[in-house]
């Protein structure tokens, strides 16, 4: 044989080798539950970051309210020192 024709003997070897052992791949019950491992904490991960916006929205309303009434006390204050 020639060089060549080893290498693409060798070529064509791989490739086939390559497709045969992907192509036979099944999914085993460890790789479905770290499938469905993964989905969970995708899930868990989506609300917690929903709760933490709910949160830091009623934060800023709460500070938001502070700082009025804070306001407010400050007028009321420097009205009775006039």
């Amino acid at each position: 044989m020639t060089k060549i024709r080893r290498s693409v003997l060798a070529v064509l070897t791989v490739a086939s080798l390559t497709v045969a052992l992907t192509g036979c791949h099944k999914e085993g019950p460890m790789e479905r539950t770290g499938r469905e491992i993964d989905k969970a904490a995708e899930k868990a991960g989506e609300k917690i970051d929903k709760a933490a916006e709910k949160t830091g929205q009623g934060i800023d309303r709460a500070v938001e309210k502070t700082g009025e009434k804070v306001e407010k006390a400050g007028e009321k204050i420097k009205d009775s020192v006039k």
